[in-house]
């Protein structure tokens, strides 16, 4: 067996991945970091701009305090400890979409620091990584490619994003393995839209991510310890987790390929070529790029009091992994059933709400994962455009506990109200399905079928007890649906043993 670089496992077991994530994340604000230029996705190009975002002469920066706030939430969030003071400075580099020359960001006084996220490790338990730092910054513009007929190939600008507020999530280099490193940025996604800090739309390139990674050998990492880390390359622009977890893997693999081979691992940053399923090389980074940071003159040092960070804390709602423990200690869900209920903050929102007016909570979680979502993926349309309301949720699970409407009946009723688009209780008492709760009437059809199947009557007598299903089914295909399920099953066995 041999993995895609053409590496057997045994060599592959010899070395000891070393991985770190830079994740950069738009921040959801209204307007942008130093300016009052909207901040939103699209648009005519640099129709967005101010004499402040283009870099022009004489234009001052003034600080978003949203921005400020969503990027405390987010660094409360991943457990960082908050700096009550932090300092923006001035990260020099030309590039064409930068019109400042210089991006805003923070230094050596961040924003936070010393947080973490928890992972499962190779060993099935609970491993910590390491969050370095949180900082803020503004974003660059675009730049757009384009090539002609022509053979000529041009460069356009867009400086609408320019200005974008960012926070960049710097974690230690803990991640071990692509596994890791998928779970750690689908957890950080997943908490990063709980708080509503950023949309985190990584088409739109609300959130990217720059994974670090090298390799070294096991037998040095136990000798050496961080000293025997290997030299580092940095895989950017992957536009997907997905994607990023395969990158990972085919960069640890061709790390290892060049030194078995006798090779040299160079550090450079290098592009993943999805279509390939392989990394190209970037440009190099034999030597550290000097930035030139120096603080920058026109803001003055950013200020989190005590009661700033009381008030913006107030904000932060009930994270993820709390959700979960507490949905199934307070309402009885399995693990799982907790865990799907918790990965988007709506659905856990609109469970809750409907479970403290239903008769079960368990039943609303029930119908809601196995029947409405199902329905709105087939619908390719969100939780919130659901024909089915809080109301027609609960009263869908009320009628289903009390044995009112079977199963059938209820996907009949929730079929008709995402065919016409109305909600579940006004389908209901247009269409109110009579459930057959009458024992004499049940028991008369049941006998009817005996009757009708000598032989199966005669496998069940013989010990097959599981042909009651048969006499269930066709007692159901005889009464349309409607006989109450749990009282039709009892009946039957009961029957069949007499």
């Amino acid at each position: 067996m041999s993995t895609a670089t053409g590496l057997s496992p045994e060599v592959l077991a010899k070395y000891q991945a070393v991985i770190g994530l830079e994740v950069h994340c738009q921040l959801l604000t209204k307007t942008k970091a130093f300016c009052g230029c909207k901040n939103e996705y699209g648009g005519e190009p640099n129709t967005h701009t101010c004499p402040t975002c283009l870099g022009l002469p004489g234009a001052l920066p003034v600080l978003n305090r949203q921005a400020v706030e969503f990027a405390v939430l987010a660094s409360k969030a991943v457990n960082c400890t908050i700096n009550e003071r932090s300092v923006f400075a001035r990260k020099n580099y030309f590039y064409p979409d930068s019109p400042k020359g210089y991006q805003i960001s923070q230094f050596d006084k961040p924003l936070s620091e010393h947080g973490h996220l928890m992972v499962t490790g190779p060993d099935g338990q609970p491993k910590k990584i390491g969050i370095t730092r949180i900082h803020m910054e503004d974003d660059a513009g675009k730049s757009i490619h384009d090539g002609f007929a022509d053979s000529v190939r041009r460069t356009y600008i867009d400086l609408n994003r320019a200005g974008t507020p960012l926070i960049e999530i710097v974690s230690e280099p803990d991640l071990r393995s692509a596994d890791e490193v998928f779970e750690y940025l689908t957890k950080l996604k997943e908490i990063l839209l709980y708080t509503g800090v950023s949309d985190c739309n990584m088409e739109e390139g609300s959130l990217r991510c720059d994974a670090n990674v090298s390799v070294m050998l096991k037998s040095d990492w136990e000798a050496r310890g961080t000293a025997a880390y290997g030299t580092k390359a940095e895989v950017k622009n992957v536009n997907s987790f997905r994607y990023i977890r395969s990158a990972v893997e085919y960069e640890i693999e061709r790390q290892i390929s060049v030194i078995e081979e006798g090779g040299r691992v160079v550090q450079e940053s290098r592009l993943w070529n999805s279509a390939e399923g392989r990394t190209y090389s970037m440009r190099s980074k034999e030597e550290a790029h000097d930035y030139r940071y120096f603080p920058e003159p026109d803001l003055p040092a950013l200020i989190v009091g005590e009661e700033w960070l009381k008030n913006i804390l107030s904000n932060l709602p009930e994270l993820p992994e709390a959700r979960r423990a507490r949905l199934t200690s307070e309402y009885g869900l399995n693990a799982q059933d907790a865990a799907t209920l918790t990965t988007d903050r709506e659905l856990g929102d609109f469970f809750q709400q409907a479970a403290k007016l239903a008769k079960s909570p368990k039943r609303v979680a029930s119908i809601l994962l196995s029947e409405i979502t199902m329905r709105l993926r087939a619908a390719e349309i969100e939780l919130g455009q659901s024909p089915v309301s809080l109301n027609g949720l609960v009263l869908a699970a009320d009628l289903t506990e009390a044995g009112e409407i079977s199963s059938k009946q209820l996907k009949q009723l929730l079929d008709t109200c995402f065919t016409e688009g109305k909600d579940f209780s006004a389908i209901y008492e247009r269409d109110k399905p009579q459930q057959i709760s009458d024992t004499s009437a049940i028991e008369a059809m049941i006998d009817e079928v005996i009757a009708a199947n000598p032989a199966q009557v005669a496998q069940f007598k013989g010990g097959k007890r599981t042909v009651s299903a048969f006499f269930v089914g066709q007692v159901m295909r005889a009464s349309k649906g409607q006989a109450n399920p749990a009282l039709l099953n009892e009946l039957v066995i009961k029957k069949l043993d007499a």
